[in-house]
């Protein structure tokens, strides 16, 4: 278990500096470009994923519930992956699944309360007029963009031809990244990290 913690900690470690860094150096929409199809361009998600939102204030709160409710429940599944010795690997599955989860719950718990606005201004760690947000209400930082395919289709295709075409637009952090590493390999492993499968693969 000890091994999953670390991994965990590692991840959440890398998150929150990284988020933290751009916070305080970058404002929203501001970017730094590493290469041309590797940016860094701060973004910040309020809602569900591709900024999807829903119900206002409320539907936050719900969410930012259900997300403290899915962690505990996958903290809960690792531990009982672990006490029935489930192969090292469908574990960390998990683990990264776990970091990925309670990294970007802790923007949405606590950077509302932390942090000014980014709006044409590079927010402040603790400012004196309080945060942005109350509790609850933080927006997940997003910062990874990777823009590697632009140009535009050719005519002949219908519908789409003459558009323009960008691929990958989504911009993600390193929770988002965690959790669709640790999903690819729960369904590579998935057979491991059943309650019947587990037990009888159970190396114990």
């Amino acid at each position: 278990m000890r091994q999953n913690l670390l991994i965990v900690a590692l991840i959440l470690l890398a998150d929150q500096a990284l988020k933290i860094w751009v916070k305080q150096t970058m404002m929203l929409g501001q970017e730094h470009r590493i290469t041309d199809w590797f940016i860094l361009h701060f973004t910040e998600n309020p809602g569900m994923a591709f900024g999807l939102e829903w119900g206002g204030d409320v539907g936050k709160y719900l969410l930012t519930i259900f997300r403290i409710a899915a962690s505990v429940w996958i903290f809960t599944w690792l531990v009982k992956l672990n006490r029935n010795h489930v192969p090292a690997v469908a574990q960390i599955s998990v683990a990264l699944v776990l970091a990925g989860a309670v990294g970007n719950l802790i923007d949405s718990l606590f950077y509302g309360l932390l942090f000014d606005h980014s709006y044409h201004q590079v927010a402040t760690l603790f400012p004196k007029g309080g945060g942005y947000a109350g509790f609850m209400l933080g927006h997940v930082v997003d910062m990874f963009y990777f823009p590697l395919i632009h140009t535009t289709l050719p005519d002949w295709i219908p519908f789409w031809g003459g558009k323009e075409f960008l691929f990958f637009q989504p911009i993600f952090n390193i929770a988002d990244a965690s959790i669709t590493v640790g999903v690819g390999l729960m369904i590579v492993y998935q057979r491991y990290l059943f309650e019947k499968n587990a037990q009888q693969h159970s190396v114990a």
